[in-house]
């Protein structure tokens, strides 16, 4: 494995090396500071790039990114530091490593500086250890990264923070045949932060990063359940009659933290709440925000209905409104989810039609938003499916993700007093988080006529029935009359 770790900055600068050749004239990182914010199933990180121009009328900066941590990451943004508008970047892909190329807002001219902020967030980037844990025992986490920040520049000065929730670090990695960089010591800890750096003269090219570069891990401990959700299929149902929106989630939650060693005892659980005292890795409820205004919510599992919950409704708000208020939905399992365990369940809600649907009366288009997931704080979603059912009729059907969706696919959907079916639009996602709870917005046209098809056949059934009910008492069966 550590031969692994040497050999792969060499075959990442090497992949890189056309572009990186034309890259070290054009700019120079006076200083790089990349902070990670070490959590369970997620990790945030950003990393700020001092950056100074050394050729004039500079319009684009390269970040670089290894091939294993570009697989980590489920989302990532480039914005200038103190702004709030994202940079367009666009991704170059090769077999060991990822080259962004980022659209500065106006081109630098020689000595221009700029502070550039990368934020990303990973996602399965930390594993349990040791891999199994009694009730009683805390839960410890490992996380694994780059020492260098990878760039294609030369950079002056950097180094890196990893900050840990709880002061509780077990250990951290000493880096080795680094002290000629390091003018104040090669990492330092102070509570639960740990600072490699800061490091001078970082070069770019292959032989300095095939010698230097080198894994760190910090063993560290957790107090909250590292929770992943396996498979998440929604559906919203739009019914312009019943003038509501239907929103179900199926889920299949895992605790990803370490699994039970031995056996579990419900006493020593009770006693353990009882003294609130409970063991991170336990799952024993949690909390989902809803949209204001929802009505009839449900949760229930494979075993039937769950009455261990309590919602907590708030008014709707008039569309537009940047007031923030929402629903909050308290869930209870049926049992404590335990390291390695799983549990399936099934909640939904309905709201206001009013509070999700626009209509444009002049060209009779109505805009739904759909809302991509209900977030659980501090989880991932694997694999998501989000399926939005429009009014049966629906024609001319336009969408649009906030997020580039994996799949999107068009398909009809029968329920019943159903006589085509309705259209349906299908969206598949993967590896989502806090930063991918966007909405999604169709648009689509319901002739006059669609209204009236439920109506009339509805009506064209009880005429039916009435009329074979009317033929049925005026036909004689007796063999004999009387």
């Amino acid at each position: 494995m550590a031969r692994r770790w040497w050999t792969f900055p060499l075959l990442l600068v090497s992949a890189l090396a056309p572009s990186f050749s034309l890259a070290d004239l054009a700019f120079e990182n006076t200083a790089i500071v990349r902070t990670i914010e070490l959590g369970g199933s997620l990790v945030h990180v950003s990393t700020t790039y001092a950056v100074k121009a050394l050729e004039q009328g500079q319009s684009t900066y390269q970040i670089a990114i290894s091939k294993d941590e570009r697989a980590k990451t489920s989302w990532l943004e480039v914005k200038v530091k103190g702004r709030t508008t994202p940079l367009e970047l666009s991704e170059d892909e090769s077999s060991t490593g990822h080259l962004l190329s980022v659209s500065l807002p106006k081109a630098l001219g020689v000595n221009g500086t700029l502070n550039l902020v990368l934020e990303t967030v990973q996602t399965h980037a930390t594993h349990p250890f040791p891999e199994q844990a009694t009730q009683k025992e805390p839960q410890l986490l490992k996380y694994t990264t780059d020492l260098f920040t990878s760039s294609p520049y030369t950079t002056l000065v950097q180094r890196t923070k990893i900050k840990s929730l709880a002061p509780n670090v077990i250990s951290f990695t000493t880096p080795h045949d680094v002290d000629s960089f390091a003018r104040d010591g090669t990492v330092t800890r102070s509570g639960g932060t740990i600072t490699y750096g800061p490091y001078h003269d970082i070069q770019t090219d292959v032989d300095f990063m095939a010698k230097y570069q080198q894994p760190v891990s910090v063993h560290y401990s957790f107090d909250h359940p590292v929770l992943e959700i396996e498979t998440l299929r929604r559906t919203a149902e739009i019914s312009h009659w019943g003038s509501n929106l239907n929103i179900e989630d199926k889920i299949h939650l895992h605790n990803a933290g370490p699994t039970l060693k031995g056996h579990f005892s419900r006493l020593e659980y009770q006693s353990q709440n009882y003294h609130r005292k409970q063991s991170p890795h336990i799952l024993s409820d949690f909390t989902l925000h809803l949209p204001p205004g929802v009505t009839n919510a449900y949760f229930y599992d494979q075993n039937g209905n769950v009455s261990t919950s309590h919602l907590r409704t708030a008014p709707s708000v008039a569309k537009g409104s940047k007031a923030i208020q929402y629903s909050v939905l308290e869930l209870r399992p049926r049992y404590p989810v335990l390291g390695g365990w799983n549990y399936s369940y099934t909640i939904g809600f309905d709201t206001p039609l009013q509070d999700s649907v626009g209509y444009d009366a002049k060209n009779g288009v109505y805009m739904v938003g759909v809302p991509v997931m209900t977030n659980i704080a501090g989880t991932v979603v694997n694999d998501a499916e989000v399926k939005i059912i429009l009014p049966e009729g629906a024609t001319n059907v336009k969408f649009v993700s906030p997020f580039p969706a994996l799949s999107s696919s068009m398909s009809t959907h029968i329920s019943y007093l159903d006589t085509t079916g309705r259209p349906a639009v299908t969206f598949t996602y993967k590896d989502l988080t806090y930063k991918h709870t966007g909405i999604i917005y169709v648009s689509y046209q319901v002739p006059f006529s669609a209204h009236l098809k439920k109506a009339m056949s509805v009506g064209a059934a009880f005429f039916s029935l009435f009329a074979f009910a009317v033929m049925a008492r005026r036909v004689d069966l007796n063999l004999h009359k009387k």
